[in-house]
């Protein structure tokens, strides 16, 4: 257990203080792992669109955010088109328990020419359904593979806005760029050609 845990008041409840910091380690852990990238050689493609294995999540999730785990709390066929699962994610985020949940679905797939019940492996399909499901607890909740599915966090961290602040500062804006900044104007996805153009403006 973690000494933010342990650290309780008088009348057995968590200071604010601890609170606080429990949040702020999870904020910066999520930043972290969201900003692993992800080697090219596991990232494959299908109709498409990018993706990465489970076992790769799964190594990414034991490292991270050891004793986490995955429980199925509904799955259900949707007539014969599709698989439906309902899924909880729970994991140890830095001193407190998380839940999330997530929901998939997955087509399943029928014999060509075959009757409409006419199945190929409907237990691959739940299979699939499961595992789909899976992949985006991970990704949504613990910003695993952020880098493929394009859910990087937008938000600047403290090196990017002294970055950011140090090349305004050359440029006689820095007030301006500090309001940009606090409104979201500059965020993560535009930070580097807002480099190369502070670099621009200041020489």
């Amino acid at each position: 257990m973690s000494e933010t845990m342990m650290t309780l008041k008088n009348d057995g409840s968590l200071s604010l203080d601890n609170v606080k910091a429990a949040l702020n380690k999870i904020t910066k852990q999520h930043k972290a792992v969201g900003k692993i990238e992800t080697p090219k050689g596991l990232i494959k493609k299908k109709a498409g669109f990018d993706y990465v294995e489970l076992s790769y999540m799964k190594n990414i999730a034991n490292e991270e955010f050891p004793g986490w785990s995955w429980i199925i709390i509904n799955s259900e066929m949707v007539g014969s088109a599709a698989y439906v699962v309902h899924g909880r994610l729970k994991w140890f985020d830095n001193g407190m328990w998380r839940e999330g949940d997530m929901v998939a679905a997955h087509r399943i797939q029928t014999k060509r020419g075959g009757m409409e019940n006419d199945f190929v492996d409907i237990g691959n399909d739940i299979k699939s359904a499961n595992t789909d499901c899976m992949k985006k607890a991970l990704n949504v909740y613990m910003d695993i593979a952020a880098d493929v599915y394009r859910s990087e966090d937008p938000t600047l961290d403290d090196k990017q806005i002294e970055n950011l602040l140090k090349f305004a500062k050359k440029a006689d804006i820095q007030d301006n760029i500090r309001i940009k900044i606090e409104n979201g104007d500059i965020n993560n996805n535009n930070y580097k050609a807002s480099i190369a153009k502070l670099e621009r403006i200041s020489k």
